[in-house]
């Protein structure tokens, strides 16, 4: 049976308490990878991979997950400022449908509106050259969607056990 792909709320609740996530930022010749620590309190990038065919794309990122014993993903969804979804949304849920056939691990969608933007600023900040951030944004947009996430919902659980 494929994965559930749900967005990141009711994904939440189909992974176990415990347990690291992987956090993806799909560009259209890279995907960042990045994943959380079991507590799903911190996401650490991991690396950026050079997209080729969907099937190795994949192969690696179940790899990345088998090796860290990974229980759920989260894909940015790239939502437009208006709330639409334009193509770049649909390519994202066309590779959540791909991927989903090939585990059993749900899948969390989270908006990642203007995550490469807010990374391209903060490296900037960082006086990164132009060449480095190119080699490196798609991981660190990653890191951004990932921690987004995990801060989204730790939030939610602190809410639920003061409500």
């Amino acid at each position: 049976m494929p994965a559930l792909i749900l967005p990141l709320i009711d994904a939440a609740t189909h992974w176990p308490e415990r347990g690291g996530l992987v956090g993806l930022d799909l560009g259209t010749k890279t995907i960042g990878v990045a994943v959380s620590n079991p507590d799903r309190r911190l996401a650490t990038g991991v690396e950026t991979i050079q997209r080729k065919a969907f099937k190795q794309d994949a192969a690696r990122l179940l790899a990345i997950a088998a090796e860290r014993k990974i229980v759920g993903f989260v894909l940015g969804l790239p939502i437009n400022m208006d709330g639409s979804e334009g193509p770049r949304a649909q390519s994202t849920r066309a590779f959540a449908r791909n991927l989903a056939n090939l585990t059993t691990l749900p899948i969390g969608l989270w908006d990642e509106r203007l995550s490469t933007a807010a990374v391209e600023r903060e490296l900037i900040g960082m006086d990164v050259s132009r060449a480095k951030r190119a080699e490196v944004i798609d991981e660190h947009a990653a890191i951004f969607i990932l921690q987004g996430a995990l801060d989204r919902l730790a939030n939610l659980r602190t809410a639920s056990e003061n409500g």
